[in-house]
């Protein structure tokens, strides 16, 4: 007989169900104990050997096949599943809620989280049945029923048991599903590749999980692991050779350029070291997201070890680690010879630094500081180059996402290099020349100068925010550069794995989107911030919202994105993303044969936008709507008015007939 083992460390205790039932419960409670990562309290080991308890009583007749796991980590999710239970062809998923007499839906949704995210990140769990339990143990007995979710992938509607019911439960499931029998060594060999949204990538990297552990490494994917080592492998270099680099790292929208970013962040936290790097971010709505979410989820790994921690010093340890990037420049601004305590500056969302124009405007207007001559990006570049040894500037660069007025794109970046710093080295990838990143001849203008490295792995090719399928960057773009014929190609290739839906009526869309969800998988309503013709439809866009609830707070409140009230816009979710998207498309942005058609709501009346600059960030402005849903979404064209001279049919109508004709699915 062999002891008990830890499964590539995922889980605290595993062993064959005939081992575990000859072994006394407190020696499994004993291996529990001394794998977990936290001191363990009495009730945390009272609840764990009544788990046990039971499910020695339940597995009796199970004795001759099967496996048990405790506490199997999600890393995505930050948590571990309380026991996955290998059984025949079905693994089963169970969660215990000890002591409580009722089944709660917060705790329904956990069981149908963990079931879901090993089905879709699991590599040996991809084609099994998965059956999420929740045990209640003080609840009465109930009639609870076997059958499939909508998705029809072989996650089981969540079963709720009490004790008495919990082999019944196991019995009627491995009768309803079909399969061979699992091959448990193979199922345990079986890579975990998870595609976590941001906000659970930086709570898990922040609580001390590698990027290899929450991100994809499928051969379809750019391995993040070699983006990151390659931007750390600078840094090192120039510490060591004494040298001040940029290094501009590329992506698609959702490919993983922010994780990057954090993840170098995240390895250089402590001050006293000369490594110390900041995270640093212009988008204000995603730095208040992800220093609210790491403190809470600080706060709660405290309490789950028995610590107190108040948020508010949560909060302030964690601001040392991501910052908006316009305090960072007022700090700079104190003192203008002082180097800032870091070395190393990451720079998410580059291209949305502001230009000269736009830098003097605001010195002028907020600073009172008169004929300031800097670009917004020269000025952040000279503030790294006041250390009299080395420091690396870390721009993480999307393409087609400058949104707003005075927003530089890439380009400004490079220029203030040829104007001010010719002893920087560059570090780029060759895909800067392509037309999203604007940085046009400029980039063969660094063929002439020193020090200029290119490295492919800085460019990231491959979206990872959606699991299901990685081209719908591509489909948009054909989209909005009125590509049909291209889009239509690639929405065939997509309409299993990531569906699309086009409709003309705001309930229905609503009603798809509440369906297709699973669990705690987050939707939302989102809309352009020059959307104002909603208003008919209760959308409206100058309505105050919060990210911070809307992202980040659950079912129960009424200013979460599931309430499907407040709407979110491009400024909002830039850099953020949602599992299924409501957008809804109104008449600023219209198709007509000829190229579409820019407007912005004044008064009364549209008015159409001739300004080059203007009519790139409106179109940016929906590249960022259609890009933000990892597993789906539905876009309303509303209906026009016969009534209402702002909601013609002809503002409407032909958007919504070529989104059509390309072959958009018509709810």
């Amino acid at each position: 007989m062999t002891g008990p083992v830890t499964i590539q460390n995922r889980a605290y205790y595993a062993d064959a169900i005939a081992d575990f039932l000859s072994r006394s419960p407190d020696e499994i409670l004993g291996t529990l104990v001394r794998n977990s990562a936290f001191g363990i309290e009495g009730p945390q080991r009272n609840a764990w050997l009544e788990q046990v308890k039971l499910l020695k009583v339940t597995l009796e007749t199970y004795s001759g096949h099967g496996k048990v796991y405790f506490e199997y980590a999600v890393p995505r999710l930050g948590k571990r599943i309380d026991v996955v239970l290998l059984l025949d062809h079905v693994i089963f998923v169970i969660e215990f809620k000890v002591g409580e007499k009722e089944f709660l839906s917060s705790a329904i949704d956990q069981v149908l989280d963990y079931a879901v995210d090993l089905k879709n990140f699991h590599e040996t769990t991809h084609d099994k049945t998965i059956a999420p339990i929740l045990v209640a143990t003080r609840a009465r007995d109930h009639r609870s029923i076997v059958a499939t979710t909508l998705q029809n992938d072989g996650v089981l509607f969540p079963i709720n048991a009490s004790p008495s019911q919990l082999k019944n439960a196991l019995d009627q499931v491995l009768l309803f599903a079909d399969g061979q029998a699992i091959d448990y060594a193979k199922w345990e060999s079986g890579g975990y590749h998870p595609t976590p949204t941001i906000i659970e990538a930086a709570m898990a990297l922040y609580s001390g999980h590698a990027v290899s552990e929450i991100s994809r490494s499928d051969a379809s994917a750019i391995n993040l692991r070699r983006t990151s080592s390659a931007v750390s492998k600078i840094i090192l270099s120039s510490r060591e050779h004494a040298t001040k680099s940029i290094c501009i790292v590329t992506g698609v929208p959702g490919a993983g350029k922010t994780l990057v970013g954090l993840d170098i962040a995240n390895q250089h936290t402590n001050k006293d070291s000369a490594l110390h790097s900041v995270f640093l971010s212009g988008n204000g709505p995603l730095v208040m997201i992800l220093q609210e979410a790491l403190a809470r989820d600080k706060v709660r790994h405290e309490a789950v070890a028995g610590r107190k921690l108040k948020k508010g010093v949560a909060l302030s340890q964690v601001k040392s680690f991501i910052q908006n990037v316009h305090h960072f420049r007022d700090e700079c601004l104190i003192d203008l010879n002082k180097p800032p305590i870091e070395h190393v500056a990451i720079f998410d969302e580059a291209q949305r630094a502001w230009n000269l124009e736009q830098t003097a405007s605001f010195m002028l207007r907020k600073k009172q500081k008169v004929g300031f001559d800097q670009s917004e990006p020269e000025f952040l570049i000279s503030c790294l180059n006041r250390h009299v040894d080395w420091a690396v500037v870390v721009c993480l660069v999307g393409g087609g996402q400058e949104i707003n007025t005075g927003e530089a794109g890439i380009e400004e970046w490079i220029h203030a290099l040829q104007r001010s710093f010719p002893d920087w080295h560059i570090h780029i990838s060759p895909r800067l020349h392509e037309e999203e990143y604007g940085a046009g001849r400029v980039i063969e203008q660094l063929a002439m100068r020193p020090n200029v490295h290119f490295d492919d792995a800085l460019h990231l090719s491959v979206s990872m925010r959606s699991f299901r399928a990685e081209h719908v960057s591509a489909l948009v773009k054909h989209v909005l550069d009125h590509n049909p014929k291209q889009a239509h190609e690639i929405l065939g290739d997509l309409a299993e794995r990531y569906p699309i839906v086009i409709t003309r009526s705001l309930d229905r869309a609503k009603s798809w989107l509440k369906a297709q969800a699973r669990g705690t998988e987050r939707y939302g309503m989102i809309v352009s911030s020059q959307a104002q013709r909603l208003k008919p439809h209760a959308i409206d866009v100058k309505s105050p919202m919060d990210p911070i609830h809307w992202f980040l707070d659950g079912k129960e409140d009424v200013r979460s994105s599931y309430y499907l009230e407040d709407v979110a816009t491009e400024f909002h979710v830039q850099g953020l993303e949602v599992d299924w998207a409501c957008v809804v498309w109104d008449a600023d942005f219209r198709y007509s044969p000829s190229g579409w058609k820019h407007f912005s709501f004044v008064g009364t009346r549209w008015n159409q936008i001739h300004k080059s600059d203007r009519q790139t960030y409106l179109k940016n402005a929906y590249r960022v709507l259609l890009t933000r849903a990892r597993q789906g979404m539905v876009i309303v064209v509303p209906e026009s008015s016969g009534e209402d001279q702002t909601r013609r049919a002809a503002y409407y109508d032909p958007t919504f007939d070529y989104l059509k004709d390309i072959g958009f699915t018509v709810l």
